[in-house]
């Protein structure tokens, strides 16, 4: 019988980038190098604390403005023939809005990025918060709705099972095919802290 884990739905999408692994030049490496960030609403608590967790593994470099993050990543992918990549992360709002340029660049040079941006609060009870857009006439839009015309992949992370399949859905497996672009899950605020007993198999 396989052990099982408890594991918040940020701490889920650290672990199963940590036990991501390529052979490079015969040698064996984690397919995600760590990540840049910038921290606020929508990503402090929850994916900061299981960012902590991991630092040893997947280094966190902290970013002087969201845009020159993304770049660094999409520089980091092209230097690896796009078979690694990094991942940003941002604060919901104006944090967010700033990588929009970058997963453009990545996206129209093919190059692997993640992005895991703060998002609105699923239940709206807060809301707005700090820097959120508001819209009035649709509550459920956001500042990473305008992501969709710039990444191959993109997502809103609800509950912890999501996680499986958006890890299907976006397809790190394609790393080093060309088919793997910019990828944005949105982190709902609120959600991101849930946690789930999963088998230890799964990662």
């Amino acid at each position: 019988m396989s052990e099982t884990v408890r594991l918040t739905t940020a701490q889920a999408i650290i672990k199963y980038l940590e036990n991501q692994w390529i052979e490079l030049d015969g040698e064996r490496q984690r397919i995600c190098g760590g990540g840049f960030g910038i921290f606020g609403h929508g990503n402090v608590t929850c994916l900061g604390e299981a960012m902590y967790e991991a630092h040893d593994k997947l280094p966190l470099y902290r970013g002087q403005h969201e845009q020159s993050m993304g770049f660094a990543a999409a520089a980091y992918a092209k230097f690896y023939r796009r078979k690694r990549f990094m991942f940003c992360t941002a604060s919901a709002g104006p944090g967010t809005a700033n990588l929009v340029t970058s997963s453009a660049l990545a996206m129209a040079n093919r190059l692997p990025m993640l992005m895991l941006c703060g998002d609105n609060f699923l239940t709206r009870l807060p809301d707005p918060v700090l820097q959120q857009v508001e819209h009035f006439n649709n509550p459920s839009l956001g500042v990473t709705d305008s992501f969709k015309a710039v990444t191959r992949y993109w997502d809103r992370i609800t509950h912890p099972r999501a996680n499986f399949a958006v890890f299907a859905a976006s397809a790190w497996g394609h790393v080093g095919s060309g088919r793997l672009r910019p990828c944005l899950y949105r982190l709902a605020a609120g959600r991101a802290g849930l946690d789930l007993r999963l088998s230890g198999v799964i990662f």
